[in-house]
């Protein structure tokens, strides 16, 4: 023995001597084997939501040391190569042995390859075992050493080592064979981590399950004897059963991850805004309130962060591989009549042009507009209601008396000014009152992003899918802050789900016509979520109805989030007042008769200038030169109080004409009080 580990040792000696000369013979190690990943997307704290085949349909995720289990990487260095951390890339003591052990029995029995020689054959794959090709790993393996340190070496080996099939790597491995990141492996796991490499297609878990095993126990010995684990805990580790079966890997929001890929194919790696954890529940929330749908009902839900317009959660459908839920399509951008869940944003803009109050006295009864007739959904009428109850009710005839007064064509461009996509059934066409009640196409991110816009305060904001260094671009306002509060406070007392807790969430439902579409959308200071359902194919689906079948899906996808308890604040303008100690023209819609008994002995109010419906330039028509606007009555009784969008901004005044600094530029109601109550109120657009 000892002649034999002399001669040994001579060879290695003489070897190391002969890889210098080796090494001058052959061309610069490639990399680009280290360089061909998968696609990645993460979520916002870097958790896989889904990764990517390369374009050999392999799996390989990147990783580094800092994502694997600490003790693997002991284990594998017992193992595979205890002298790594001193050695320079190949292992004279190593080689002896291995030199000694092939004159000893004849044959090779161990390689004596490092970690660093086995990065070197990855990176330089060659099918025969000779001594030629022993040499160039070791002479690879001096470049490897010399090129990076070792904590980029044992990278390259954890991206690179073969797991059986088209597993490359440690991630790629620890996800197909116990469904986890590789940062927290059992003893067991572990073990047969490491054991894999050494024959991937020979010990492959789910074909050779045995020959797994016995892999495994053989390292399991090696670290009972290096101390890395105790007799107990190598017992255990025994026990545990080998994985018989690949785990299918993460594929969370997949409709979006499939978005960025394509819009950036050249990109290996995608952070999203996506919150894993919450999209795992939102997702499992759509599988089970789907069980007692129609099988061809799929469900997309939506969920925003208020203050950055970043989407939490965006689950396109119950199922991406279902067929008959056609679940590859993303339904969360699909086309759809919101029925009733435009409403509050009619309200929105009356409140904001002064047309109307929470408190304003509306009529809920029969009405003919030219040959369309409203009628509400229980086909039932409440009399005179106020707009707040009107809403809470989402009743439909006082809706339409809103929007005839608002205008559809005013309200359409109002939305449209602030980005959202407006489909129409004729483009080009007249827009009728009927988009009041659902008349229109809209997605379930547009809709969601209005009612974004409504818990901002009016002030809209861009989703954004990837999380942004800064904040979001700002898109036009929607409405001011007071019009926004008034609907918020009233669609907080909307009637909740049953057996849900009333006042905790801003929300609204919506039906299209036909039962096609059931809608739900909600929001808190902190977040919101939206939710439809109904067939991919617009098919009609008898039942569906938002307040029942959307409403808690909306409730339960709170609970799983969390409630933000903070009220919202309620801005210093805004009037808080019963109907009767609102201003006149806020009292009522109906603007065709007098106010009060003596308005009946002055000559009519009349609105002189500006006339209704103009559009007005700011510079051509100043009073002085400095952007005010000429306001002038004729008629009824001084003093006169005018007001803009419902607040005043003249004090009661006995000149029939006063002039009025603009604060900018857009669609305004200018209404004039006079001294009996008598208002006359107009539309007008400064630009």
């Amino acid at each position: 023995m000892k002649i034999v580990a002399t001669t040994g040792a001579l060879l290695a000696t003489a070897a190391t001597a002969f890889l210098l000369h080796y090494a001058s013979t052959l061309p610069p190690l490639a990399l680009a084997a280290a360089g061909d990943r998968s696609t990645v997307v993460l979520d916002r704290e870097g958790k896989l939501l889904r990764p990517f085949l390369t374009s050999d349909g392999r799996w390989k995720l990147p990783v580094g040391v800092d994502d694997v289990d600490p003790r693997y990487l002991a284990m594998l260095k017992a193992f595979e190569d205890k002298r790594f951390d001193g050695h320079y890339g190949i292992d004279p003591l190593s080689l002896a042995r291995a030199a000694g052990q092939m004159l000893l029995n004849g044959r090779i029995v161990s390689g004596g390859s490092t970690l660093t020689m086995q990065v070197a054959r990855l990176l330089e794959p060659r099918e025969d075992r000779t001594l030629q090709a022993k040499l160039r790993q070791a002479v690879r393996a001096v470049e490897l050493e010399r090129r990076f340190d070792k904590r980029q070496i044992l990278d390259l080996y954890l991206t690179l080592a073969p797991f059986g099939g088209n597993l490359e790597g440690i991630r790629a491995a620890s996800f197909a064979y116990f469904g986890k990141e590789p940062k927290r492996l059992s003893t067991a796991e572990a073990a047969l981590l490491v054991a894999l490499p050494q024959s991937p297609e020979t010990r492959r878990p789910d074909r050779l399950s045995d020959a797994a095993r016995k892999a495994r126990d053989r390292v399991l010995a090696r670290v009972e004897q290096a101390g890395l684990a105790t007799a107990s805990e190598v017992a255990a580790a025994r026990n545990e059963t080998v994985p018989t079966a690949r785990k299918p890997f993460p594929n969370l929001s997949p409709h979006i991850a499939e978005q960025v890929v394509a819009e950036a194919p050249g990109a290996r790696s995608h952070r999203l805004s996506i919150d894993a954890r919450l999209q795992a529940s939102f997702e499992a929330l759509a599988r089970e309130r789907s069980l007692g749908l129609n099988p061809q009902v799929s469900i997309a839900i939506l969920a925003v962060d208020n203050e950055t317009g970043e989407i939490r959660a965006s689950v396109g459908g119950v199922d991406y591989f279902a067929a008959e839920r056609a679940g590859s399509l993303d339904l969360t951008r699909a086309l759809r009549s919101p029925g009733s869940a435009l409403k509050p944003f009619i309200y929105a803009l009356a409140f904001d042009n002064g047309i109307a109050h929470p408190e304003t006295t509306l009529e809920d009864r029969p009405a003919r507009y030219g040959s369309y007739i409203p009628e509400n959904f229980d086909m039932t009428f409440q009399g005179m209601v106020s707009a707040r109850k009107a809403l809470q009710l989402s009743l439909n005839v006082p809706t339409v008396e809103l929007l005839s007064a608002l205008g559809p064509q005013r309200f359409l461009s109002r939305l449209r000014d602030t980005g959202v996509a407006i489909a129409m059934p004729k483009e080009g066409g007249a827009p009728g009152l009927a988009v009041g009640l659902g008349g229109l196409g809209i997605t379930l991110q547009d809709l969601t992003r209005l009612y974004v816009g409504l818990a901002r305060g009016g002030e809209m904001v861009p989703l954004q899918v990837k999380t942004q260094a800064g904040p979001s671009e700002t898109a036009p306002r929607l409405v001011d802050p007071v019009a926004a509060w008034y609907v918020t406070e009233t669609l907080l007392g909307a009637p909740p789900p049953l057996n849900a807790v009333p006042g905790r969430i801003a929300y609204k439902t919506g039906t299209s016509y036909g039962y096609r579409d059931a809608w739900a959308v909600g929001f808190d200071r902190k977040h919101t979520i939206g939710v439809w359902v109904g067939r991919a194919d617009n098919g009609a689906v008898p039942g569906l109805v938002g307040r029942v079948v959307a409403a808690p899906i909306l409730f339960d996808a709170f609970a799983r989030l969390g409630l933000d308890p903070r009220p919202f604040p309620q801005p210093e303008n805004a009037i808080v007042a019963t109907v009767a100690h609102l201003p006149p023209p806020l009292r009522h819609l109906r603007q065709d008769v007098p106010k009060t008994i003596a308005a009946m002995t002055t000559p009519a109010l009349k609105l002189a200038f500006p006339p209704d419906g103009a559009k007005i330039d700011l510079a051509a028509s100043a009073a002085d030169g400095q952007g005010q606007l000429n306001l002038k009555v004729a008629g009824g009784a001084p003093p006169y109080t005018w007001l803009v969008d419902g607040t005043p901004v003249t004090g009661p005044i006995r000149r029939r004409e006063t002039a009025w600094q603009p604060g900018g530029k857009g669609f305004m109601r200018i209404s004039v009080v006079d001294g009996t109550g008598a208002s006359e109120s107009v539309s007008v657009r400064l630009q």
